[in-house]
């Protein structure tokens, strides 16, 4: 079923599927239905958050997929305002409770928000979570190199993953480049730029025609081709079986160059993680 996607090993010895299914701005009661279909289609990496409001259904999901637990990966995230060690502590147990479940296999700071100054606090009390066993990887997402090499030099523990925004307009390569020098594993979230006009950019059509693909396709097989874990969302039917098909497609390396060519440094569509403002 999911044979053919492709792993991608993490620092601390465990590895997570390269392509995964995300629920962002998807109601609770929705993603309990779309889980289960992304599921069925082959998905066994789950990312959501607790800022996302739809663990309970993204837990119900898994139930009633009838896949086991340990067969999945399910990721969760820290809210801003949970931020600080005791609190992140009582909000991954929360998390649990909505998710039912003893462990995730992956846990994330949503973001670092440097106004508030709790991010290296929230690392240590994930450094104990994983510890206990509750979450079984953790990393970080949003965070600016600053607060990065902070929470490394003063704890000595490298997260894992680092879940940025990262699309063909968007490529982050400053940051990549110093995940590749640490060893971690950059994932990319709106991978698609939020289906906006990208989707339409020559580049990208011209690549989808010859491989006879939609533009999400293309654009996915080039995160995968590159190394990055994407997190592709959509509670269409189809598209949330296309997604998955893009682990079939494979893109020469003068495709892969022309869409490293799309890049640009003002591309970000969400908020800066110096400043976000929440």
């Amino acid at each position: 079923m999911t044979a053919n996607v492709p792993t991608v090993s993490f620092n601390d010895g465990r590895s997570v599927p390269q392509l995964g299914y995300g629920v962002w701005q998807v109601e609770d009661e929705v993603a309990a239905d779309v889980v289960v279909q992304a599921i069925k289609a082959g998905y066994r990496h789950i990312d959501t958050a607790a800022g996302y409001e739809n663990e309970g259904g993204v837990g119900r999901a898994v139930k009633e997929s009838g896949v086991a637990r340990e067969d999945l990966f399910i990721t969760t995230k820290l809210a801003n305002g949970d931020q600080g060690f005791d609190s992140a502590k009582k909000a991954l147990e929360t998390s649990l409770e909505k998710l039912d479940m003893d462990y995730v296999d992956l846990y994330l700071i949503h973001w670092a928000s440097p106004q508030r100054g709790k991010y290296l606090e929230s690392w240590k009390a994930l450094i104990e979570l994983q510890k206990e066993g509750k979450a079984k990887s953790i990393g970080v997402s949003n965070f600016p190199i600053e607060q990065l090499e902070e929470i490394i030099s003063e704890t000595g523990v490298v997260p894992v993953m680092h879940q940025i925004e990262l699309h063909p307009e968007f490529q982050q390569g400053e940051l990549r480049a110093y995940h590749a020098k640490h060893d971690i594993v950059t994932e990319a979230w709106s991978p698609l730029g939020q289906g906006g006009d990208i989707l339409k950019n020559e580049v990208i059509t011209e690549i989808a025609k010859a491989h006879d693909a939609d533009p999400g396709q293309v654009i996915i097989a080039w995160h995968l081709a590159i190394g990055n874990v994407v997190i592709p969302k959509s509670v269409t039917p189809e598209r949330i079986v296309s997604n998955f098909a893009s682990v079939e497609l494979e893109l020469t390396s003068e495709e892969i160059e022309k869409i490293n060519g799309l890049d640009n440094p003002d591309g970000r569509i969400g908020a800066d993680p110096a400043n976000p403002g929440f």
